[in-house]
């Protein structure tokens, strides 16, 4: 009796973690088609490579445009959309930048004026380095 259960045992060991894997698999799988189908033109998305863009044209079932930049628009794959993202985050990253350029602008100009003086830097270049002479 004993012998006979062990290989029993043994495939059904091995056999249960595969099927939950395969479940899981296809439940990822029907998520990730679920996306492809819902994407839409305006959709910010990030691609499998890592690309951010803009979806522009979704008319052929096999492959999207995504706009990468102002004018620049690029065929990809449906599959090599990886998920849809938020809003634009250089727009935000630009609305900071251009905020902190304002506050450092103010505090050179208080400080130019505290010290009397109107020179914007005082750095100075050093002189090129010379590898290999002797």
């Amino acid at each position: 009796m004993n012998q006979a259960l062990l290989p029993l045992l043994l495939v059904a060991a091995l056999a249960i973690p595969l099927v939950i894997g395969s479940r899981k698999q296809k439940k990822m799988v029907a998520q990730q088609q679920e996306l492809q189908n819902s994407l839409d033109v305006g959709d910010r998305v990030m691609t499998t490579s890592g690309l951010y863009g803009t979806v522009s044209d979704i008319s052929d079932d096999a492959t999207i445009g995504i706009e990468i930049a102002p004018g620049v628009e690029t065929t990809w794959l449906r599959q090599a959309v990886r998920e849809k993202v938020g809003p634009d985050l250089l727009d935000e990253d630009d609305d900071l930048d251009t905020a902190d350029t304002a506050d450092t602008d103010d505090r050179e100009e208080s400080t130019a004026s505290a010290t009397g003086s109107s020179s914007a830097s005082t750095a100075q270049v050093a002189p090129p380095l010379e590898h290999g002479k002797n």
